[in-house]
């Protein structure tokens, strides 16, 4: 498994919730197979190649780090090329930084 980490600085803390609500209602209607018309080719790539997707977010400081999972690396590489080719929404901050990871470890203690 890969991993996409990308920083942002600048998120306006009024709208996480906002953007967190749309950003799950797309990702549900994508698994449901409703994609909606108009939805940039990115956004179909990112359907193709993410197994799983974190966000978390820093109200306080403005802050938030989006993980994007991917089975191949072949895969990591494309939703990379998508990520880089959008950018985020007015209040959604400024991306600062992002790194490609292989997943060496991923143990869940429940």
């Amino acid at each position: 498994m890969y991993a996409r980490i990308a920083h942002f600085d600048g998120i306006d803390p009024s709208q996480v919730d906002g953007d967190t609500a749309e950003m799950k209602a797309q990702m549900e209607a994508a698994r449901a197979g409703n994609v909606p018309e108009g939805m940039p080719a990115e956004a179909e790539t990112l359907m193709e190649t993410v197994t799983r997707w974190i966000q978390l977010v820093d109200r306080d400081n403005g802050t938030a780090v989006g993980i994007s999972f991917c089975k191949t690396e072949g895969d990591l590489h494309r939703a990379d090329d998508a990520l880089d080719a959008m950018s985020p929404n007015e209040g959604q901050g400024h991306r600062t930084s992002v790194g490609l990871y292989e997943v060496v470890l991923d143990e869940s203690f429940d």
